[in-house]
């Protein structure tokens, strides 16, 4: 079943490029539109300042409510992982939207906060985002949107998921990692 709209193009056609099978074209689908919806944020982002990976620590800060979180608890919700979340933070505070105090109880612990300059930086930024939010799903009906975050979500757990064991996807290039082949 072809629920193509017009003008749109096998990934292989836009790319270029031969797939070597349905996994491989599946990932290169998913990766380049990722990449075109991340950029079509970044535009929105950049006319306040701020990256897609600054905007995702804010609003992670906004969801902690106003105790905060620690820098390392970020790390672990941000949507694209990164080893760098204490210098997207240090540039967030240098820019006046997240403050930072020390943890009174373990010292090691650095609590993250959103200013109130940081929640303005959000409130202007709500609408933007939100019609983008709206126009990037527009051409797909409710139950295919739905379809769509079921078969990233089983993806996503299969592939992370360690108790799925043998055969799940990612292993061969894990083991591929740790031979170095």
């Amino acid at each position: 079943m072809n629920h193509r709209g017009p003008g749109t193009r096998r990934i292989g056609e836009e790319l270029h490029r031969d797939v070597r099978s349905k996994g491989h074209e599946a990932l290169l689908a998913m990766l380049r539109t990722a990449d075109v919806a991340k950029q079509l944020f970044s535009d929105i982002f950049e006319r306040e300042g701020v990256t897609f990976q600054q905007y995702n620590v804010l609003r992670i800060l906004l969801d902690s409510g106003p105790q905060g979180l620690p820098t390392l608890d970020i790390g672990e919700r941000m949507i694209e992982r990164t080893p760098g979340v204490t210098r997207i933070v240090d540039r967030l505070e240098s820019k006046g939207w997240v403050s930072r105090t020390r943890g009174t109880e373990d010292r090691r612990k650095v609590w993250c906060r959103i200013t109130e300059q940081g929640l303005l930086l959000l409130d202007r930024l709500g609408g933007p985002v939100a019609r983008a939010d709206d126009d990037l799903f527009r051409s797909l009906r409710p139950e295919e949107i739905d379809q769509l975050i079921d078969s990233l979500d089983t993806l996503r757990a299969r592939i992370t998921d360690p108790s799925a064991g043998p055969g799940r996807p990612g292993e061969a290039i894990r083991a591929a990692n740790k031979t170095g082949r």
